[in-house]
């Protein structure tokens, strides 16, 4: 563990909500190490010479050349950045694995689709759950690109209740092996893969078990014809079917009925790698917007210079930066926490799993986050196309379809926003997030007077840092007064959750753009302005939610006084002492995108 690691507190997952960070305890893309700088420029060159030039080969269903790439960059290693050294991998930290993951995700969902499901839920819960000799056996294969994974979960009747699934085991006569039967849907790298991961109920337990699967059609297994689907087009996605297949019972993963556990594990990862698999899809739909706008001249001028189109490319850059700062901000805390948990003597994977697990809310908020900025970001590339963005000559119309999937899968983002807001108010009961004592103060403060002194705001993104405290005393408020009123039927109220979460949501997002901006701006880095003006406008956005989605919390479930004396909290929770010029800010920002004709952040 570095000295580093040990100077400096490391929140738990979720404390950001009552603690306050120092810019200097937050790890950004600006601290990246010089190995890490230079993984991302393979990485990038890799999917500039490998992938990027057959887009049109990808959206055609070329399975083939998925698989192709998919080995290729096995042979480079970027399938093993994750797996410990003893199994062949690189044993990279988890900043890296996210890098990676970021990087060779951008260029089409495709890639992105089979690369996740391969190196984290095809290949980690091997590596986290299997015993010593499963992972002799199956790792090294997968890390190297020699065998590919797969991750059979989801079923006809369980989607969302991944518990639910009826695919049964039955345990032969002489104890031997396991006879799986029952179908999978939405299989990733199904038409490919060559081990699979798959959960199954052993009798009537209560929870459902893992078990590795070797994909051998002589042994009951058959699958369905490719899904035809709106995006991901040469994704292979198939049902798979599982009629008396055996499988040996050291083949079992973990222990009996830990299936669960494992596939919620797995998902958390999968999480804050989905969020890292939309960035640099972003920051190419930015790349090639930007230079349509650039080059497409109407009324003898580049379109790119009127405000309408500025407008957009100033809120898409703002939306990956701060997408940027916030996943990079988890994934350092994730890695810090995996490494204390390894000097206490924990073993890796032990340490992985329990590092990961801590920041589930988080992870939860990122997937959300980013992959709705990746719909959003897309969708304008189509609008500053025109009507050429309707084109599949372009790369915005595929960009639109590859990012819908994102808000799908690990996890609809309707299941996390409840999830994030639920394990918080979990973890609150538990003692490890104090979001009692924070929310009593936010009540008292509600009947006391409102202090008129004027604050200091005269550092840099003071008046931000201020205002996004005012939003953490805003959940505090809405969030505090839900669960004293409903308890633990706080469950049955999804809509008050989904508020509560977009209220979270934006809070961390938020706060990480304005640490990092702060940090870039107290190091004298480069593009400090332009980094401060994206954590003020976005935060001007957040405001804005933040203040809509209370009122609609309040209203749900308070009434006369109670409700007036919120709502006054509320208004002022969210009074800017010095509102911003946002026209201001966007035409500085896009003004910046638009001279490198990038994103240049």
């Amino acid at each position: 563990m570095s000295t580093e690691t040990i100077n400096k507190e490391i929140l738990r997952g979720g404390q950001f909500l009552v603690k306050e960070t120092p810019c200097e305890d937050i790890f950004t893309p600006e601290d990246f190490s010089e190995e890490q700088k230079m993984m991302k420029e393979s990485v990038k060159e890799f999917v500039d010479r490998e992938i990027w030039p057959h887009k049109e080969r990808f959206e055609a269903k070329d399975y083939k050349l998925t698989e192709e790439v998919m080995r290729k960059a096995g042979e480079l290693g970027l399938l093993g950045i994750a797996v410990p050294e003893k199994y062949d991998g690189l044993g990279m930290g988890f900043v890296t694995t996210m890098l990676v993951c970021d990087y060779i995700s951008g260029a089409t969902g495709s890639i992105a689709t089979a690369f996740g499901a391969h190196t984290g839920i095809g290949t980690m819960p091997i590596t986290l759950y299997g015993t010593e000799e499963q992972r002799q056996k199956y790792v090294p294969k997968l890390a190297t690109g020699e065998w590919f994974g797969a991750y059979c979960l989801t079923e006809p009747g369980a989607g969302s209740d991944a518990n639910s699934g009826k695919t049964k085991a039955v345990l032969s006569d002489d104890g031997k092996y396991y006879s799986l039967s029952g179908q999978k849907m939405w299989i990733s790298n199904a038409g490919f893969c060559d081990v699979m991961i798959v959960f199954a109920r052993i009798e009537d337990d209560k929870n459902i078990t893992g078990f590795i699967v070797e994909n051998d059609p002589e042994n009951g297994i058959s699958m369905g014809e490719e899904e035809k689907k709106l995006g991901i087009h040469s994704s292979s996605t198939r049902q798979v079917f599982f009629n008396e297949t055996k499988v040996p019972v050291e083949n079992m993963l973990a222990g009996r009925g830990e299936g669960f556990k494992i596939a919620m594990n797995a998902l958390n990862v999968g999480r804050i790698k989905l969020a890292a698999a939309c960035l640099d899809a972003q920051r190419r739909v930015i790349w090639k917007a930007t230079e349509y706008a650039n080059d497409r001249v109407q009324f003898k001028t580049p379109i790119a210079k009127f405000g309408a189109i500025k407008s957009k490319l100033a809120e898409m850059a703002t939306n990956v930066f701060v997408g940027e700062s916030a996943s990079y901000r988890a994934a350092k805390n994730i890695e810090d926490r995996i490494s204390i948990r390894e000097s206490q003597g924990n073993s890796h994977q032990e340490a992985e799993l329990k590092g990961v697990e801590e920041y589930a809310i988080e992870c939860s908020i990122l997937k959300v986050a980013v992959s709705e900025d990746i719909q959003n970001c897309s969708d304008e590339g189509i609008q500053i196309f025109g009507g050429m963005g309707f084109s599949a000559d372009t790369p915005m119309e595929a960009a639109w379809r590859d990012a819908r999937i994102s808000r799908i899968y690990e996890g609809t983002n309707e299941i996390n926003r409840m999830l994030a807001v639920g394990m918080l108010v979990k973890k609150a009961m538990k003692g490890h997030v104090d979001l009692l004592n924070p929310a009593q103060e936010v009540a008292k403060e509600l009947m006391g007077i409102p202090s008129f002194d004027t604050p200091d705001f005269s550092e840099t993104l003071s008046e931000e840092k201020a205002m996004v405290a005012k939003l953490k005393k805003v959940f505090l408020m809405v969030a505090g007064s839900a669960v004293q009123k409903f308890g633990p039927d706080l469950e049955q109220h999804q809509q008050l959750l989904l508020a509560s979460a977009d209220i979270l949501i934006e809070i961390y997002m938020a706060e990480s753009a304005i640490l990092r901006a702060e940090k870039t701006s107290k190091n004298n880095g480069a593009n400090a302005e332009y980094q401060v003006a994206m954590a003020k406008l976005y935060l001007y956005h957040a405001v804005d939610i933040v203040t809509q989605k209370a009122k609609e919390g309040i209203v749900s479930f308070a009434e006369g006084d109670e409700q007036k004396m919120m709502l006054v909290g509320l208004k002022r929770f969210t009074k800017y002492q010095n509102m911003p010029n946002v026209v201001a800010l966007r035409n500085k920002i896009a003004e910046k995108v638009t001279a490198e004709n990038t994103y240049p952040f």
